[in-house]
């Protein structure tokens, strides 16, 4: 299970909300945007047409519950950023569409604002940072919009876009903290009830939350229009959950951290529009780990053969993870979960192959002591047996009577936690002993792949990193190690997973360089009398991390 996002501040009290981009017949009583009269008058139609909603047939089947999904990813720019990137540019005044917008970005708000200026006729202009891959420029740039690179990273990027915007008039395009592009998002909730039959007996919608337009526009349509007893939920990460801390303070807080994998959604803080919003109207957070996002693509990929992005399962994920947590097997519910986008990076399908079965709770993952002596093995498959298994990972143990055995099985994943309960209470009765280590990471990403002998090294303290994919990335590594610090212990794997540098702002996008980022299991010699130079090193360093010196895995199958 991916680590917790944690919290680095709350935001001051929110100065009073002004829109002046919005003329008066827009506006409510109390000076907030009308937002069922924003939506019913969007302009989105211009440009797109409605997406459809199909029934999950097999994953329905098997959970006893009608599951929707709603297929954003297949807009003309693969996600559902069009709706509101094109709402706002379409109301934009002759002059400030004369002088053209900038916005910064090298995701899908950038393709929205790409295509929505060419169909406009709006000069657009995307700040990219310098390491943006190159397939990503030359698709902003096919859609007709001057792509700026600046800067060794989005902080930098962002900078300069600020300064385009400012020394030449050019209006900034929001990625979701404007009222404009909230309702544009919002047509995704009018379809979604428009399109389902007998829509009043519509017990939930589910949708990603990166900086919040899109479920606030959901919400504000839905809550108005809708049966009130339609809940509308929003699915975060574990390691990305600005807007549930948020909730549960009553302000917008800042996280110090958040996890890289599902990038689309990948924010610090979110919007203070869509958060007023959310307080009034939202009903909660789900939130999934990356090994249940890669279980949800899966899933939408047997369901209609196309791939999403993470964020754009994140919504199914959430929805398989409320009704096991709600103990609704069998319920028939109608849930619909929005499919937000499906800009995938290819090198990242392994990753999610690997991790998918795990996330389905289809495969178990167990480290097992099994005494080294002939016969073992078999006692230890006839209690896995009939289970099949898919990795049995053993070395011979030359130090003791014990050996260390690492393998998975299938399992069925509405049986799971039971069934593994029953394995490893099956192995405490034949003189073994089973750990469940499903949920390490370091296990998931590095040990299975690096078992096959143990030793004792003096001093060695082990670090998972993820290391950026650019060049100068270990020679930076390997620079700020002092003459005395040996690595004993060297393991890489790239997982193609997005990583970046975060803004706090909740104006400019969630959506950084999207560099890949490469996992490394890394030991190194390091005497006591050095950690506080050697935590320093880690400091300068910058790269994320976390020890596992005192991994029960690690001690088991890595160190003697």
């Amino acid at each position: 299970m991916a680590p917790a996002a944690t919290l680095e501040y709350a935001s001051h009290a929110p100065e009073p909300l002004s829109y002046p981009r919005l003329e008066k017949h827009y506006l409510t009583s109390d000076n907030t945007p009308d937002y069922l009269r924003l939506i019913l008058t969007s302009k989105v139609y211009e440009i797109i047409k409605e997406t459809p909603l199909v029934l999950a047939s097999n994953l329905s089947a098997k959970l006893g519950n009608q599951i929707w999904l709603k297929r954003e990813d297949l807009q003309e720019v693969f996600s559902f950023k069009i709706r509101g990137a094109y709402n706002f540019m379409a109301s934009l005044t002759d002059e400030e569409r004369w002088k053209g917008v900038v916005t910064c970005s090298a995701g899908n708000h950038a393709q929205g604002v790409a295509l929505s200026g060419s169909r406009l006729g709006i000069p657009c202009t995307i700040v990219m940072p310098n390491g943006t891959p190159s397939i990503k420029v030359r698709n902003v740039a096919r859609l007709g919009a001057k792509v700026v690179l600046h800067g060794a990273d989005f902080d930098e990027a962002k900078v300069e876009c600020a300064r385009l915007a400012a020394a030449h008039g050019l209006a900034f395009v929001p990625p979701y903290d404007d009222p404009l592009v909230i309702a544009g998002q919002g047509t995704v909730g009018m379809e979604i009830l428009k399109q389902m039959a007998d829509s009043e007996k519509l017990d939930g919608i589910f949708a990603a939350v990166g900086g919040g337009g899109l479920v606030a526009g959901i919400c504000e349509y839905v809550k108005r229009v809708g049966n009130p007893n339609t809940m509308v939920l929003g699915v975060e990460t574990v390691d990305g959950d600005a807007m549930d801390q948020s909730l549960a303070m009553g302000e917008r807080v800042t996280l110090k951290d958040v996890g890289p994998f599902s990038d689309g959604t990948a924010v610090k803080i979110v919007g203070e529009e869509p958060f007023r919003i959310c307080k009034q109207h939202l009903q909660g957070i789900v939130k999934v780990d990356n090994d249940e996002l890669c279980a949800g693509i899966k899933d939408i990929f047997e369901e209609t053969r196309s791939i999403t992005e993470p964020a754009g399962a994140l919504a199914l994920a959430g929805v398989k993870r409320y009704i096991l947590d709600n103990n609704l097997v069998g319920a028939q519910k109608r849930f619909v979960a929005v499919v937000s986008g499906a800009n995938m990076n290819f090198d990242r399908l392994r990753f999610v192959a690997e991790r998918a079965e795990l996330g389905e709770g289809r495969e178990a993952l167990l480290s097992v002591d099994i005494p080294e002596r002939p016969g073992s093995f078999i006692t230890l498959h006839s209690v896995i047996h009939p289970r099949a298994v898919t990795e049995f990972i053993y070395r011979y143990n030359v130090s003791g009577d014990r050996a260390h055995v690492l393998l998975s099985f299938r399992v069925d994943s509405l049986l799971r936690t039971n069934e593994v309960k029953e394995v490893l209470a099956a192995l405490e009765a034949s003189d073994m002993k089973g750990y469940d280590i499903s949920d390490d990471e370091m296990a998931k990403s590095h040990a299975r792949y690096m078992i096959g002998g143990c030793q004792q090294v003096p001093h060695e303290r082990v670090f998972r990193f993820e290391f950026p994919e650019r060049p100068g990335a270990l020679r930076s590594f390997l620079l700020g190690l002092q003459q005395g610090w040996n690595i004993s212990l060297f393991h890489y794997r790239n997982h193609g997973a997005g990583s970046f540098s975060l803004r706090n702002e909740p104006s400019f996008d969630v959506l950084k360089s999207r560099e890949d980022i490469g996992k490394v299991l890394a030991g190194i010699q390091v005497p006591p009398v050095d950690y506080e130079a050697f935590d320093d090193y880690l400091r300068k360093l910058n790269y994320s991390y976390v020890e596992e010196t005192d991994n029960p895995v690690y001690k088991r199958y890595l160190r003697g």
